[in-house]
């Protein structure tokens, strides 16, 4: 992934999973806008899955982006769960979602279903990265080690299988912890290469990140593509932070943060894409949105200027670890 991303414009990629009508309905014109305005932006990195809104997310995606050279641009998505055609009732992340009821399985027959699936709604013949997705403590609370027992015995095998077969160039986990990256690095008979971290490698949560996983990826030459950097909004003033209620402890910490980037005229999402970004580990970061003009700001952001004496400050007062490197380098 990091020889890809020298290819592109920009290290910033589009994560789909608000297309997939998290929290709100979004309208069918305002998804499209919103991915032609990713594209029009020089992003040619896009990430989506089947668990966005049952198949919706992958389905504007694949409407949007069929018109364009199949070369031109990186796409992933995920395995771990496959759309059926029965309807069910919807509540939760994805209440506004299409009503077919999503299977979590991680079998082997279930990750080739996935993949299957997920081609026909993105109109495409491949798929450049896949990522296991959600095997972990956040979905499946104590039984989350089992889950990641059948992935290692079905998903894991199956992508490696298509990985040497160069169906597919690369595969990985996505997960919103860091415990399930840090064991899958570690397996012999099967090694991910890239993995999609979300929410654990931001300005606001960083610290368990680089007890272990962000080393380990570095050693290995596993690539982490940071999703979520603003931990679901909270960190751009938003109701949720990792994709629940924020507490009152992690408004009052954006609030902090936000009072010494006015001081220094630095917006929030600046410092939090550059903040992402710059670890070594990290070949790209995909931040989700339904606003075009959003888009178009993260590119800004990115290449926004931002003192040192910022960064200063932020491990002065303890916002961000010593361990943590920098968009520029201490001397």
């Amino acid at each position: 992934m990091k020889s890809l991303i020298t290819a592109l414009q920009h290290r910033v990629g589009l994560g789909t999973a608000p297309l997939g009508n998290m929290f709100r309905e979004v309208p069918e014109e305002e998804a499209q806008q919103t991915i032609q305005t990713a594209w029009d932006e020089g992003v040619r990195y896009f990430d989506t899955a089947p668990f966005y809104g049952a198949g919706l997310a992958e389905m504007r995606l694949g409407d949007m982006l069929s018109k364009y050279n199949r070369d031109e641009y990186v796409l992933s998505s995920k395995v771990g769960r496959y759309v059926t055609d029965e309807k069910v009732e919807k509540e939760g992340l994805f209440q506004y979602a299409r009503n077919n009821r999503v299977i979590t399985d991680y079998t082997e027959d279930a990750t080739k279903r996935s993949i299957e699936q997920s081609l026909e709604r993105l109109k495409t013949d491949r798929l450049d990265f896949v990522f296991v997705h959600d095997v972990s403590p956040d979905f499946h609370g104590d039984s989350w080690v089992e889950k990641f027992d059948e992935a290692r015995k079905g998903a894991f095998q199956v992508l490696t299988r298509l990985r040497e077969e160069g169906v597919i160039r690369s595969w990985g986990l996505g997960v919103n912890t860091t415990e399930p990256i840090e064991i899958a690095m570690e397996l012999e008979e099967t090694q991910p290469d890239i993995c999609l971290s979300a929410t654990q490698y931001t300005l606001l949560q960083h610290e368990k990140a680089l007890q272990r996983m962000m080393d380990t990826a570095e050693q290995k030459n596993v690539d982490i593509v940071v999703g979520s950097p603003y931990n679901s909004g909270a960190l751009l003033g938003g109701e949720y932070f990792n994709y629940a209620k924020a507490k009152a402890s992690i408004k009052e910490t954006v609030k902090q943060l936000n009072d010494i980037g006015q001081r220094y005229d630095v917006p929030l999402k600046a410092a939090a894409l550059q903040f992402s970004t710059a670890h070594p580990a990290v070949s790209s970061i995909i931040p989700g949105s339904t606003r075009p003009d959003r888009i178009i700001e993260d590119i800004e952001m990115i290449q926004r200027e931002i003192p040192k004496e910022f960064w200063e400050e932020l491990v002065e007062k303890g916002f961000i670890s010593p361990n943590a490197p920098l968009p520029y380098q201490p001397l």
